[in-house]
């Protein structure tokens, strides 16, 4: 009877996850595993907006896991020691997970590769998150792109046909002893200011389902007109479901493309301004991954003369606080400070 660990981290959904397909495939057992370690993001720790919502998609993942008989084995510290007691304690052969694409997370998941096989594990790794990896598309040069509109033509003709993965069931779910409560992670504010997050988000996959049903009935027939007025809600508002890995552009893509199939053709929206924007989202991962740099270097090294204004604390502090006296930037650092969010064209 073989058993498999399935490594969760920015995928927290049991639809259209490659690496829990694969393992719940695979093999007799698998065992879901959580690690909360932070450090090992340096210097992209998530903030507290980003804790609160990742303490709630926690747990909505375990609710759904519930349902299957199943639980989220979480734990915290390094992330090779967890995964080894984890190993040591049900005899897994395997390890399964889907990858990350920022310079830190790439390091740490190479490494961590590395020394789990000198361990003779087996371990799996798997294209989750993004419609294509950053390294399979190039230039004609077979250089990486630079430029959006060349990238995305060709991204444009790659989209899959293939339906997203269904949710994934194990023959047998494992559940292992000393699992933490997601409480324990202390990922919740200790003075509650997130009432204003509470009101405004449903973390996890069955909210981001529910935000992208609303969205496809609504919303995506106008989006290339609503999503310049603030004062609408015509834009998705699937970024954090995205970033948390609740769903995939694969999934977004066929819920509209089934939609729109199912409307007269003259009222058939056009799905092509919004699939661009997710088209956006994969080319900032494309040059994350060949320009690993950019996040503290200018991409345009002409920019590095160029002449800042000296800091004024005041000013910036009226800034953060939306006291600026300009109406839509005030507005709009509100909503920050409230939801968490900021419409697209106030940022």
């Amino acid at each position: 009877m073989s058993t498999a660990l399935v490594l969760f981290r920015r995928d927290l959904r049991l639809a259209d996850n490659p690496a829990l397909s694969a393992a719940c495939a695979g093999h007799d057992r698998v065992l879901p595993v959580f690690v909360h370690a932070p450090a090992e993001e340096t210097p992209w720790q998530p903030g507290a907006a980003g804790l609160w919502w990742l303490h709630h998609a926690l747990e909505a993942l375990r609710v759904q896991l519930a349902a299957q008989g199943a639980d989220l084995h979480v734990l915290a510290g390094n992330t090779l020691d967890r995964l080894r007691d984890v190993v040591r304690a049900t005899g897994a052969t395997a390890i399964y997970w889907n990858r990350r694409y920022e310079p830190a997370g790439i390091a740490c998941d190479t490494a961590l590769k590395a020394a789990l096989r000198e361990d003779g594990l087996q371990v799996h790794s798997h294209a989750g998150n993004l419609w294509h990896e950053p390294w399979a598309l190039a230039t004609d040069a077979g250089q990486p792109y630079r430029v959006f509109t060349p990238f995305w033509r060709k991204l444009r003709t790659r989209l899959p046909e293939a339906a997203p993965l269904p949710a994934a069931r194990a023959r047998d779910w494992l559940r292992l002893p000393g699992s933490l409560p997601t409480a324990a992670l202390g990922l919740l504010p200790a003075i509650r200011w997130d009432a204003g997050l509470a009101a405004a988000w449903t973390p996890g996959e069955a909210g981001a389902r529910e935000l992208l049903d609303v969205f496809a009935d609504d919303a995506v027939s106008d989006y290339a007109k609503g999503r310049d007025l603030p004062a609408r809600h015509g834009t998705s508002r699937l970024s954090p479901h995205l970033h948390f890995g609740e769903i995939t552009p694969a999934q977004i893509q066929r819920v509209l493309q089934d939609r729109a199939a199912g409307v007269d053709a003259k009222q058939r929206p056009d799905l092509e301004p919004y699939l661009r924007e997710l088209g956006w989202r994969e080319f900032a991962h494309h040059l994350l991954y060949h320009f690993p740099h950019t996040p503290e270097e200018n991409f345009n090294p002409r920019f590095d003369a160029f002449h800042w204004a000296e800091a004024d604390h005041a000013l910036l502090e009226r800034w953060q606080r939306g006291r600026t006296g300009i109406p839509l930037v005030d507005a709009g650092m509100r909503e920050l400070w409230h939801t968490g969010w900021m419409h697209n064209r106030v940022r």
